[in-house]
């Protein structure tokens, strides 16, 4: 199976973070399993960093070395999931989510057929099939 991993559990997964579920690492450590990182992660994470480095002591570059180390793969963003973003529709009386790193990625997950693991509950207000909230 395939996985795009949300930024957050990104940096759960490298740095070893208790927070991490069992089950997500039992997805991360599966030979069957094909684990990608998006660059909407490494420019949302670089931002972060570059905003307040006391609270997001990680860089974009560093989060892309270390996912290359761990063996992620890339998913480039393409024009096909930048169309896809905009097609993305809340379900009704869902609260509004505003984050844009979010939509690129679950757009690329729902146009690649991908699982897209993430903390955020806002996330289940989009009604996608792809999206695994933990």
């Amino acid at each position: 199976m395939r996985y795009l991993l949300d930024s957050h559990i990104l940096i759960w997964a490298l740095f070893s973070d208790e927070k991490l579920p069992k089950s997500v690492l039992d997805i991360l450590n599966s030979p069957e399993n094909e684990i990608y990182y998006s660059p909407a992660s490494v420019w949302e994470i670089g931002l972060k960093h570059m905003k307040a480095p006391d609270k997001m002591p990680v860089s974009g570059e560093l989060l892309m070395e270390c996912c290359e180390r761990a063996s992620m793969v890339s998913l480039p963003i393409t024009k096909t999931h930048a169309v896809a973003v905009n097609r993305l529709r809340r379900v009704e009386n869902a609260p509004p989510h505003n984050d844009p790193f979010d939509r690129m990625l679950l757009a690329q997950a729902k146009v690649e057929s991908m699982v897209f693991i993430t903390h955020d509950h806002l996330m289940d207000g989009y009604g996608e099939a792809c999206v695994m909230t933990i």
